[in-house]
């Protein structure tokens, strides 16, 4: 009995070795078809990170240029830059200076207009001295004595320094003038005027008419008068004058400036 129990445990344990290195062979059987099943894969993979290296270099690249490309454009903007801030400096500084013209001739705009002011105060201030007169119409003389010429056609007299009740110019102002007589004959004999300072005699201009034909002679002077200080045409004695509707014979004068 005690033989049968051994023989049936022996036979219990053979029969699980062989059992065991049956389950061991089908294991390692197993293991080297996965291994061989797995092995094409891991090849995919690895050509598939491949393709992906290859496509990452491509793409790289084109990053790379797209760069370069961007910083040329950079590189272009900025040389924009510089030469529009160039530019825009330049007109900073014309800005500048036209302003500093435009400042300027407003100055010289302003001085201009206080001169012009000032000239027409001084203008509006200064008397204004002009007349122009002519000899009544006809024959003027000869008498036995000298006679103070009334010159009553009065054209313009502007200040009324000219009286044509007396024929005498009184001067406002202290200031420079300039006197004109025209004389005119129309009968045989002498023509003559002389000029008048006051009482004091300054000219003397006289004629000779032997024919039928009018005659003419003219003068001027320039003189310094003192405000008060006059002035009248006298017609000597023995001499005549000639005057119509053409004004022959005249007497004129004006204010040069003021002293």
């Amino acid at each position: 009995m005690r033989a049968v129990v051994v023989g049936l445990l022996l036979l219990g344990l053979c029969g699980s070795g062989a059992q065991g290195e049956v389950q061991e062979t089908e294991t390692r059987d197993a293991g080297e078809e996965t291994t061989k099943q797995a092995t094409p894969d891991i090849w995919a993979e690895v050509r598939a990170l491949r393709d992906m290296v290859v496509e990452l270099k491509v793409e790289l690249r084109n990053v790379e240029a797209t760069v370069k490309d961007s910083e040329s454009q950079v590189d272009e903007l900025k040389a924009e830059l510089i030469f529009t801030k160039m530019q825009v400096e330049q007109l900073q500084r014309e800005t500048s200076d036209l302003q500093t013209r435009l400042s300027s001739s407003e100055t010289e705009l302003l001085l201009s207009k206080s001169r012009i002011e000032q000239l027409e105060r001084e203008n509006a201030e200064k008397p204004k001295v002009a007349f122009y007169t002519a000899l009544t119409e006809g024959h003027v003389g000869p008498f036995n004595t000298d006679i103070t010429l009334k010159y009553s056609k009065v054209f313009t007299n502007i200040g009324d320094a000219y009286s044509p009740n007396t024929g005498i110019f009184t001067a406002p102002v202290r200031g420079v003038y300039y006197l004109q007589f025209t004389a005119c004959g129309n009968q045989a004999g002498y023509i003559g005027v002389r000029v008048y300072k006051n009482n004091q005699k300054i000219m003397s201009n006289w004629e000779r008419k032997d024919n039928s034909s009018l005659i003419f002679f003219t003068n001027s002077v320039v003189l310094e008068l003192m405000a008060g200080d006059t002035i009248h045409l006298v017609l000597p004695s023995g001499y005549s004058l000639y005057d119509d509707s053409n004004n022959y014979s005249t007497f004129s004068g004006a204010l040069l400036f003021t002293l």
